[in-house]
């Protein structure tokens, strides 16, 4: 297509107003998924995501402005994978698809491809992905801590079509809903995705009628240069140099030793290399990470950095991660990698903020809580003879900054999930919540210290239950900057029978068994501190202590 004549005819005007346009297609089939939902984790925390991708390599166009953010990157593999593996979808087909090995994440994170056809040419795709409460394997929610195969994680679905010529195909909807627990919630998830994806072909359409695909193209192309002139400038303002950090996770669930994240951050000019290949190697439990979730996890650390670099394939252009085979950051089957997304990726991050805090201290903060909290409780109510799975996650602390004291509680570095309403699980599950509050000095001390986790107790009301969870710094706080000191750690109490215990691997555990009475507290790490303690204000201390954040003879 000749773009130039339609290029010089690309106005300003012209060009944010199918920016925005192109985005209020996505926050549509958002809010659709959320909407139509029967899981709690995708109507009431919003753990899902719908975006535009290329018809010829995947690339990024949009992404709705309330999807998960970690699924920026791996929404590109997933969609590129169905490319290579489906190449002659029609236009009224999808797919479904939630192989970590093929553009995926866990398993728990189901995602759906649609090719979009404009006036009989395939002009683009778009993905969506759902986090399923469960998707069967030996703990329910997936969350499993001691799995050694993936296979012990739950039901591995390569990409194949669960709607063939606008038909969903009740064959393979019969399969998958045979081997997962709680069927009639999983059914209404299904048809909340293709209902999400519907209505992108629907209002897609609308904006091609509207603007024309010759002028849509062209501002795609203009967007996306843009975006990724804007991260060159960015990184043309980080001194050259190779930087080095890293960060720690507690354990891999199954040996109880420490996994190591090394990053060396190379910035040449307006590129950047990233390169984690000295990390350790495969682990044994599902604390392995696939290449999806890893590449997904530099590319959103670096858009905390530069938030202001709008979301599309330029923005990326500039960040060159190299693939980091012989380690666990680059699981291969038949490796567990239930952790990759929800915690793996999270310490990714924090170890390129380590190193970019060397270059550009003014652009960072201390680390962020860096674990999403993952719990699982499962059983029958006797109330209603009704199986249930409750998935739940939780906030906590952000890291101090430049200007500031950190955020408290705060969604997990991966997202902007909510923390599902203690109202809803009540009215689910058979459960309360006994208390739901600030946790007290575990902001890291420091100039501008970290922000506050949360502590919660959750009790069983009837019936037996099996809690498993799956979380992170319980053994390592999140790090401080500049002088600043590590935020709390992760701590679970768990309470059977009267008497109380912490798990062995503290942050991580399966199938524990609750009688009516028992319960689980769980306290959510505070952010890293910024700066020296003894930097921070009288004005400032004396506010923390007035406010309660803090007692006499505890640490700043």
């Amino acid at each position: 297509m000749n773009t130039s004549k339609v290029s010089g005819a690309l106005d300003p005007v012209t060009l944010i107003v199918i920016e925005k346009g192109l985005a209020q297609v996505c926050n549509e089939m958002d809010l659709v998924h959320e909407k139509t939902s029967f899981s709690p984790v995708i109507s009431e925390a919003f753990d899902r995501s719908n975006g535009i991708y290329g018809a010829k390599d995947g690339r990024l166009i949009a992404q709705g402005a309330t999807g998960l953010p970690i699924f920026v990157g791996v929404m590109q593999e997933t969609t590129r994978c169905v490319l290579e593996e489906c190449p002659n979808l029609g236009q009224d087909d999808i797919i479904i698809v939630n192989d970590p090995y093929r553009g995926g994440t866990h398993l728990m994170d189901v995602k759906m491809v649609r090719p979009f056809f404009y006036k009989g040419r395939l002009w683009c795709y778009l993905s969506n992905a759902g986090h399923w409460p469960d998707t069967g394997g030996m703990v329910p929610g997936g969350f499993s801590s001691t799995a050694t195969e993936i296979h012990q994680e739950g039901l591995r679905i390569p990409p194949v079509r669960i709607v063939r010529d606008g038909v969903m195909n009740d064959e393979m909807v019969k399969l998958i809903l045979a081997n997962i627990r709680i069927p009639d919630e999983r059914i209404g998830d299904i048809k909340a995705q293709i209902a999400a994806l519907q209505k992108g072909a629907e209002r897609l359409t609308a904006l091609l009628d509207r603007y024309g695909v010759e002028v849509v193209d062209v501002a795609i192309e203009e967007l996306e240069r843009r975006a990724e002139q804007m991260m060159r400038a960015h990184i043309r303002a980080i001194p050259d140099g190779v930087y080095r950090s890293t960060a720690y996770m507690d354990s891999d669930g199954v040996v109880n030793e420490p996994l190591e994240v090394h990053a060396e951050v190379t910035v040449s000019g307006d590129q950047v290399t990233v390169d984690l290949s000295k990390s350790s190697k495969p682990c044994t439990g599902p604390m392995n990470s696939v290449w999806a979730s890893t590449v997904s996890s530099v590319y959103l650390g670096f858009k905390h950095v530069f938030p202001d670099v709008p979301i599309n394939a330029g923005c990326f252009a500039p960040i060159e991660v190299k693939k980091p085979h012989g380690t666990f950051l680059y699981a291969e089957y038949p490796r567990p990698v239930a952790g990759c997304a929800a915690e793996v990726s999270q310490r990714v991050m924090e170890s390129i903020f380590l190193a970019l805090a060397q270059a550009i201290p003014h652009k960072l903060f201390g680390a962020a809580a860096g674990t999403s909290g993952n719990l699982n409780l499962s059983g029958v109510d006797p109330e209603n003879g009704r199986e249930y799975v409750m998935y739940y996650f939780s906030g906590g602390g952000y890291g101090g900054w430049w200007s500031g004291d950190g955020i408290t509680n705060g969604c997990s570095t991966i997202g902007i999930c909510k923390s599902q309403p203690v109202e809803i699980m009540e009215q689910r599950f058979p459960i309360r919540f006994e208390h739901y509050n600030l946790r007290e000095d575990s902001g890291g001390a420091g100039k501008h210290r970290g922000g506050f986790g949360v502590n919660y107790r959750i009790r069983l009301l009837r019936g037996t239950a099996k809690v498993s969870f799956l979380m992170d710094h319980g053994k390592f706080g999140p790090p401080g900057i500049l002088g600043g000191e590590p935020g709390a750690t992760n701590q679970i109490v768990i309470s059977q029978d009267g008497k109380e215990f912490t798990p062995e691997h503290i942050s991580k555990a399966d199938d524990i068994a609750l009688r009516a009475g028992d319960w689980i507290e769980v306290s959510t790490p505070g952010g890293g501190g910024y700066g020296t303690p003894s930097e921070r204000s009288d004005a400032d201390i004396a506010s923390d202590r007035r406010n309660g954040y803090f007692n006499e003879g505890q640490r700043r």
